[in-house]
């Protein structure tokens, strides 16, 4: 997040959050849960609806028909889209329009040319910050669970009780396996969780959050869960060996899936030799990071590193 509240990574106590769609079934129920793990969710975002309040477990939160109504009354800096494939688009647009700092995008099946067309205009947007200019709107997701500072806050689907606040950050393109890896080392904790997604284009990447775990002070250690296609790790492999000191493991989900075959997430499609799950490895342990080939294995080599600390 811009300017004073740019700390953890992108989400903290200071974290006030709407809701684009809370008023639907999946808006609501994740409202619920957000403000059930003490995140400041201060009201949602519904045209039809403005006006009205909502009473979620006993906490009354406004309704208003913009984003910018929304930031001007209530001061939030994140939303958290549960908005249908068919309209997320213009809903990001809006949420970028507003120039909302942080902007959760968790709807699935969005058409590729949708999220290519929100994601440029978001690029065209841009505030200065520490003499650079930046987009004004930073885009978690499509197709993702979010966020969480354990402890602090949590923008997203993420549950908030599988693990604690500590210093391992944690960057994952499937959401199963942030929340397998947050269980495994929650002895250990976490300084913030984000989960990018796995679609062909999205907003916030894996070398996006590696800068900032390795800015953050909260931030002792970083683990990297990537899956087949593309070639998003290897890009972050060579990031890490330019520009990350802090200890780095990494997971590479696919090492048995079949050649040319779309896995799981749309992106996650192997052609030839490029975007294998062994390539990724390679690339991986090639600029130092240590690569495990279970979600198990490879929490057992963070612990090793944290013991080893």
């Amino acid at each position: 997040m811009r300017g004073s509240d740019a700390v953890a990574i992108f989400l903290n106590e200071n974290s006030k959050i709407i809701v684009q769609g809370m008023t639907g079934s999946e808006g609501m129920k994740h409202t619920r849960r957000m403000l059930a793990s003490g995140a400041q969710v201060v009201g949602g975002v519904n045209a039809r609806k403005a006006g009205t309040k909502v009473d979620v477990d006993g906490v009354s939160l406004p309704v208003f028909a913009t984003v910018a109504e929304a930031m001007g009354e209530t001061d939030a800096n994140v939303t958290v889209g549960f908005v249908p494939p068919a309209f997320t688009k213009d809903s990001v647009i809006e949420a970028v329009d507003a120039e909302i700092p942080l902007a959760v995008v968790i709807t699935e099946g969005i058409p590729v040319h949708d999220t290519a067309a929100f994601w440029a205009y978001a690029q065209r947007k841009t505030v200065a910050v520490d003499g650079r200019d930046v987009a004004a709107t930073r885009i978690v997701g499509p197709n993702c669970p979010g966020l969480i500072s354990p402890g602090k806050s949590n923008a997203g689907i993420i549950p908030a009780d599988i693990t604690k606040a500590g210093r391992i950050g944690l960057v994952s393109k499937s959401g199963t396996l942030t929340y397998q890896m947050m269980y495994e080392l929650r002895d250990f904790g976490f300084s913030t969780c984000v989960g990018i997604g796995g679609d062909p284009i999205i907003g916030t990447t894996h070398i996006d959050c590696l800068e900032a775990f390795q800015d953050d002070p909260e931030t002792d250690a970083i683990v990297m869960i990537g899956e087949i296609g593309g070639d998003a790790e290897e890009r972050a492999a060579a990031y890490i060996k330019e520009h990350v000191t802090k200890p780095v493991v990494g997971y590479v989900a696919g090492f048995t899936a079949p050649e040319g075959k779309t896995m799981g997430h749309a992106g996650a499609i192997v052609s030839g030799s490029s975007g294998t799950a062994q390539g990724k490895k390679e690339a991986l342990e090639a600029a130092g990071v240590k690569v495990g080939k279970t979600p198990s294995e490879t929490a057992r080599l963070m612990r090793d590193i944290i013991a080893g600390s």
